[in-house]
């Protein structure tokens, strides 16, 4: 007699549920409709169970998480007994005993897990006191304001810039009462090699992580009569921005935007997919003279921010085959800064540049010094969509009902290929769009490159153009643009273009996009993407008049000396620390003589270490400690010359610990006497005479 096989199926809270798939317990739980609380929880991120709110009970095995637990057939499962109730809700309780409980101000406080959940679980009273150790806010960086004080310690954001960005600027540190979620070394966020993507402000679950707001900026500008305020709009904001009012993720809210924007007080408004279209011109052309020339291939894009630097500090080596170009937001701004002042009888000085961006990288950006002449800056201030959605609602605007209206011309006007900018994978199909045409000097009979398109990280395509093969590659996500990168540096691969975005499916993706529960938000998104490229007039770059006239009446050429020093600008390597390094002898009691040693990698391979020590020896056994601040830096930029030391003035290379030492006794001795051993930064010695 056969035994009858066991059904593949759980039982859930008595009823029967398929096992379809499903990685874990928690997922065939929601599909059956219940959502059990979770901080820890996301499916593209490594399992982690630290917040132990998911629990459920399983006959014979007792409690246990269901993110880690997989399903097999026969489980009798129960989500919601007295005990599991509540433990879930003194984890909460305990949270909240050590969170800073502010929340009607809070950034997140609309869209807090923390708040949703002790709603969820009908959290009425803490039943502990607070024990909150009160921290700095850290508002360093331009990009994310990180307040340690709401942290849950749920490590999303750890795992975020770990796993999909492969970045690893904070990590968990200390332990027990004393553990923190921080960047390297102590520091704060804007001085380590965070590279503002804001993935980490998507995932945290409270307002811990969020973007930096320079709302009350924007009103300031707004408030003041003598100023002109003009604002660029981003292809992605205009499938993102209503799922602040109620709409569906990827509903195209241009025309309810340009009117709210207007009622706002901003005196132009225009679509940033005009620069989009512009950059076409400027990067399809530098394409098709590399290509002809077989040089610097691939040509990576360089319209990422966030991607730019990644490549600043981790593949120096490839900046020469990124793109020269500005990316839209800073080509419209100088564009902009250097054209309105005539078109509208504007003194520069009294223009004001602002741009909604799906990005907080953007945010970095335009506060680059590359973007900055003479004090000022060509893009002043960057908000993103979540901003935008705010000021909306603080003005009391009633987005919903608003009556469509238009962009302003002629920077208003803008290509399906310039909106495909927002999706990952649109600047390629925008070249492609583009180069077709300029290569067979013939029509394109239909105007989409759907090989470019889809949802992975890393995708590759080859497409044929008047009988020339290309090789491409569309990436999102910095651990997949790592992979590429590598390929390129160890030449094992043979692309010619590749598209590189920050944030996973680009910048519909973005950390500056309403953060969405819907887990098919991003897809959503793109789609909307794709129905306004559909829905323009014209779809190719080259279409646009307004470009063309632009050209032909400012611009000269393309790739010409004016457009080139408008739009074009060049890149530096970041392969450091920034500011002071690690202090070994430091203090503010007199004047000190600063010493820096370089621990880059090649300074240390070369014996730095030893020099480092030897110093610190020589001070210790002469007692200098208050006479000098002897630090541990991570780079000059003079990796061949290593090691490298600089003593006050004097910077050494190929330095060792003797060299070192008498350089510093004879600056010491100097400085005693009230003079400088060296008028003139020296850099090409090998040691001092």
């Amino acid at each position: 007699m056969t035994k009858k096989p066991v059904e593949n199926t759980v039982s859930i809270n008595g009823r029967p549920v398929a096992i379809e798939g499903e990685r874990n317990l928690l997922e065939i739980i929601r599909k059956a409709g219940i959502d059990l609380p979770t901080f820890c929880y996301h499916s593209d991120l490594s399992v982690y169970g630290a917040c132990r709110l998911c629990l459920v009970e399983i006959e014979g095995r007792g409690i246990v998480g269901s993110c880690s637990t997989p399903p097999e057939p026969g489980m009798k499962i129960k989500t919601h007994t007295e005990e599991i109730r509540e433990i879930r809700k003194i984890s909460v309780e305990l949270l909240l005993a050590n969170h800073d409980n502010n929340c009607p101000t809070c950034y997140k406080s609309n869209n807090c897990q923390l708040q949703r959940i002790a709603r969820q679980l009908g959290v009425e009273s803490i039943r502990f006191g607070q024990v909150l150790d009160r921290k700095p806010v850290d508002t360093s960086s331009p990009s994310v304001t990180r307040d340690p004080n709401k942290c849950v310690l749920c490590g999303d954001c750890v795992r975020v810039c770990s796993e999909i960005q492969e970045v690893g600027a904070i990590d968990f540190a200390h332990r027990g009462h004393q553990a923190s979620v921080l960047p390297a070394f102590g520091k704060d966020l804007g001085e380590v090699e965070c590279v503002n993507c804001g993935q980490c402000t998507v995932v945290c679950p409270t307002g811990a992580l969020t973007p930096r707001s320079e709302m009350e900026e924007v009103w300031k500008d707004l408030m003041n009569p003598d100023l002109c305020v003009v604002v660029c709009v981003a292809p992605a904001v205009r499938v993102g921005l209503g799922e602040s009012f109620e709409m569906d993720p990827g509903t195209i809210t241009t025309g309810q935007m340009a009117a709210s924007l207007k009622m706002l007080g901003f005196d132009q408004v225009y679509d940033t997919s005009f620069a989009a279209d512009l950059t076409i011109f400027e990067e399809g052309s530098e394409f098709l003279q590399r290509k002809a020339k077989g040089e610097k291939l691939p040509q990576f894009t360089s319209c990422c921010p966030g991607w730019v630097k990644f490549t600043e500090q981790y593949y120096p080596e490839l900046l020469e085959k990124l793109s020269t170009c500005k990316s839209p937001q800073q080509m419209f701004g100088a564009l902009l800064k250097d054209r309105l002042p005539e078109m509208l009888g504007i003194a520069k000085e009294k223009i004001r540049i602002v741009s909604v961006m799906p990005c907080t990288a953007k945010k970095y950006e335009a506060k680059r010094p590359e973007f900055i002449h003479d004090g000022i800056a060509d893009v002043d201030h960057v908000i993103t969509t979540q901003e935008l959605a705010r000021m909306i609602k603080a003005a009391g605007i009633l987005f919903s009902d608003l009556t469509p209206e238009s962009f302003d011309m002629p920077f208003g006007f803008a290509t399906g290929a310039g909106v495909l900018f927002g999706n990952s994978g649109g600047v390629t199909e925008a070249v492609l769009r583009f180069a077709a045409e300029k290569v067979t000097g013939k029509q394109l009979q239909s105007f989409e490159f759907k090989q470019v398109r889809g949802e992975s990280g890393l995708r590759e395509a080859a497409i044929t153009i008047d009988g020339v093969q290309l090789k491409l590659a569309v990436v999102s996500g910095l651990k997949n643009a790592k992979t590429v990168a590598e390929q390129v540096r160890k030449g094992t691969c043979e692309y010619d273009i590749v598209e590189v975005m920050a944030c996973p499916q680009g910048c519909i993706g973005g950390a500056g996009q309403p953060v969405s529960r819907n887990p098919h938000a991003k897809k959503m998104r793109t789609k909307g993407i794709y129905d306004a490229d559909k829905m323009m007039p014209l779809h190719k770059s080259q279409e646009n008049i307004f470009v063309a006239d632009c050209y032909a009446k400012f611009l000269g050429d393309v790739g010409g000396d004016k457009a080139h020093h408008l739009l074009h600008t060049h890149y530096q390597s970041r392969r450091r620390l920034p500011d002071e390094g690690i202090a070994f002898f430091s203090g503010n009691g007199g004047q000190r003589l600063k010493v820096d040693v370089c621990l880059g990698t090649n300074c240390f391979i070369k014996g730095a270490q030893d020099v480092l020590n030897g110093l610190l020896g020589h001070a210790e056994e002469h007692k200098y400690e208050n006479m000098v601040d002897i630090r541990a830096s991570f780079c000059f930029e003079q990796c061949e010359e290593g090691p490298t030391v600089k003593i006050g003035a004097v910077t050494l290379n190929h330095a060792t610990v003797d060299t070192a030492v008498q350089a510093l006794s004879r600056e010491l001795e100097h400085q005693l006497s009230g003079e400088s051993a060296a008028k003139d930064e020296c850099t090409s010695c090998s040691g001092c005479k």
